[in-house]
């Protein structure tokens, strides 16, 4: 992207006339460093999406028409077009853009293909689960190549920093108990990490395994260690974020409010009790997407697909999570933050927390209105579904950060342009 905006401005093609090198270069950079974050929104850094060709398609051109726009406008702050509008100028921006990421996605997407992007791990005895396969592994997201050994070979000194090397080894898997000192001591002289099975899925596949989380492990959680200037912080992005999204976002209440009085018989909103931080219950808002007494017998159900209780516009509003809207008051009332796992009723954390281990822990943080889990796997409507969920969640907890934060916030805009996982 530095350089299709770089030559674009520098030549002049953009524009009425050339402008300065440095000028131009500022204006790159900027468009370089805007290209992570809507790159990131069109989805275009998901593994899988390089195996799939018009999802990669759909998605380099939103990521291209976002770009256009701050490259344009870049360039007419820096040389004013005579014109009141320059198509040319439009023209040349949308291609260098859409050229830009769609050549860097291609080029991407062979090397996966050809095996340049791979990660060799030298595994001790048996392979681990996590390297049979599965969902991610078909979606074209595994890029790790096993390479087998018996550990009485590698305890036997046959394991040498010089092979390791020569072998491009990036880490080695095996149980705690296998690995000796002196295995240890050849593996950090050739600087490879010692992963677990479970430590190996967690980066394999950004989430843990509930079942096989110790008893203390919230002990070593991020979300449990938070610091007052951490706090601190993320409250005040919370109050900011939510301000900002209440301004753009206004007229879309006025229109959605109308339309849902107007759509089905019933108030505009809907309040329901969720359970929130350390299992306290609150009040949580919504604009009705379903109809009046959806569950007549009290009784909490799963969203279906095609669920007959949404009503016309309601389905809409839930594609395009339009119906979320309300729960920045929740924010701003302290009860939510723009981050987190999502509220759950209290008839599901009860049930749930009884079948899944360490359920109840995704309460040690506030809940969010955008979480891991809802940008990492689709809508749930099971307990399977739920304990899948729950793994992403407490990923979460246990890694949470601000830049985590921002990569949720960033591929939440991907969710809700490609409306994936709504119900």
């Amino acid at each position: 992207m530095f350089l299709a905006v770089y030559l674009l401005a520098v030549l002049g093609v953009a524009q009425d006339a050339p402008v300065n090198t440095l000028d131009a270069g500022v204006v790159a950079v900027a468009v370089a460093l805007c290209c992570g974050i809507v790159t990131g929104a069109s989805g275009l850094y998901r593994p899988e999406v390089l195996s799939r060709t018009g999802r990669m398609a759909a998605g380099g051109l939103v990521a291209g028409l976002l770009l256009m726009i701050i490259t344009w406008l870049g360039l007419r702050l820096l040389a004013p077009a005579r014109d009141p509008v320059s198509w040319g100028m439009v023209g040349a921006v949308l291609l260098g853009c859409v050229v830009g990421v769609s050549v860097a996605r291609l080029g991407c997407g062979t090397a996966t293909r050809c095996g340049l992007l791979t990660r060799r791990l030298l595994v001790l005895r048996e392979a681990p689960a996590v390297l049979a396969g599965g969902r991610e592994a078909e979606a074209g997201r595994d890029l790790l190549v096993p390479v087998f050994m018996p550990v009485g070979s590698a305890d036997g000194g046959a394991l040498t920093a010089e092979w390791l090397r020569a072998q491009r080894i990036w880490a080695v898997v095996a149980e705690p108990e296998e690995v000796t000192e002196a295995m240890r001591g050849r593996f950090r002289a050739a600087g490879l990490r010692v992963l677990s099975p479970d430590e190996l899925e967690e980066c394999r596949l950004n989430r843990v395994v509930p079942e096989r989380l110790p008893e203390d492990w919230l002990l070593t959680a991020r979300g449990a260690q938070c610091s007052w200037f951490g706090r601190v912080s993320h409250r005040a992005i919370d109050i900011a974020g939510a301000l900002l999204i209440l301004l753009v976002t206004f007229p879309v209440w006025a229109v959605a409010a109308l339309i849902v009085r107007l759509d089905s018989p019933g108030p505009v909103f809907y309040r329901q009790v969720r359970v929130g931080q350390h299992g306290r219950h609150f009040t949580l808002y919504k604009f009705r997407s379903m109809v009046v007494d959806a569950e007549a017998g009290g009784a909490p159900r799963w969203a279906t697909r095609n669920d007959p209780r949404v009503t016309r516009f309601g389905r809409f509003m839930r594609l395009t999570r339009i119906d979320e809207l309300p729960q920045l008051f929740n924010v701003l009332r302290g009860e939510m933050a723009l981050v987190g796992p999502r509220p759950e009723r209290p008839g599901f954390v009860e049930q749930l927390g009884r079948v899944i281990p360490h359920y109840d822990d995704r309460a040690l943080v506030k809940p969010g209105i955008t979480g891991w889990a809802q940008v990492n796997y689709p809508y749930g409507a099971s307990v399977e579904d739920a304990r899948m969920k729950l793994a992403y969640d407490l990923y979460y907890v246990c890694r949470r950060s601000l830049f985590l934060d921002m990569i949720i916030l960033v591929s939440t805009v991907r969710v809700v342009l490609f409306q994936e996982g709504a119900r």
